[in-house]
């Protein structure tokens, strides 16, 4: 007996619980359902866990943060855009059968030296002030976003990105963008990540996350 024990915690020390798996089990997407479905503070909290978070520069854009939602953390999101009559089961059926993926996401906010309002490349030539003009939307094209595996490069299977705004009651005006990668989840192999973001102005950013440290 003493024997079958002491195998059993061995088999269930090097199986970790709380790290990322791909695919996810059936048992594992059923607690994403019931977490994402709890729409409270919770669910935010959560996700936090999948962010790092990057102060303001000196100079150029903000990389405010970088995202990794693995499997678990996507159908977590998929579920919490649910509510009415979704359940667990309807959750498993909408996973069965897709790929999973690793998307990362990459947030840039604006600053003093990289802003929103940007010179006029038709200003007067001769005039001593040049007129302001709102960046274009799709600045983030200008970002340069890339991802290792170890020492692996990684291809991404889809890149897109957003503008964000915000608004108030007169208008909207543009604050940022945030930049969408996804990967086969089987493609991080050694499951040490690192993400190098090159901005058109300002230095390059490299940082680094253990994924086997997440669900």
């Amino acid at each position: 007996m003493l024997r079958i024990l002491l195998a059993a915690l061995l088999v269930f020390q090097s199986q970790p619980v709380f790290a990322f798996q791909s695919p996810l089990s059936e048992e594992a997407v059923r607690e994403a359902y019931f977490l994402g479905q709890r729409h409270d503070e919770s669910v935010s909290r959560a996700i936090d866990k999948y962010v790092q978070y990057f102060p303001i520069p000196d100079y150029g854009p903000h990389i405010t943060s970088v995202t990794y939602l693995t499997p678990f953390a996507q159908t977590v999101l998929a579920s919490s855009n649910h509510s009415g009559n979704y359940s667990a089961q309807q959750a498993q059926l909408d996973h069965h059968g897709q790929p999973e993926s690793v998307q990362i996401q990459v947030t840039i906010r604006f600053t003093s030296s990289y802003p929103a309002l940007i010179p006029s490349a038709s200003s007067s030539f001769g005039g001593s002030r040049s007129s302001l003009v709102p960046r274009p939307s799709d600045f983030w094209r200008d970002f340069l976003v890339g991802v290792f595996d170890g020492e692996k490069s990684l291809e991404a299977i889809s890149q897109e990105g957003r503008p964000d705004y915000a608004c108030n009651e007169f208008s909207c005006f543009l604050t940022g963008a945030t930049i969408l990668l996804d990967f086969p989840a089987e493609s991080f192999a050694t499951q040490a990540v690192t993400v190098q973001i090159d901005p058109p102005e300002g230095d390059r950013l490299v940082t680094n996350l253990d994924l086997s440290a997440l669900r």
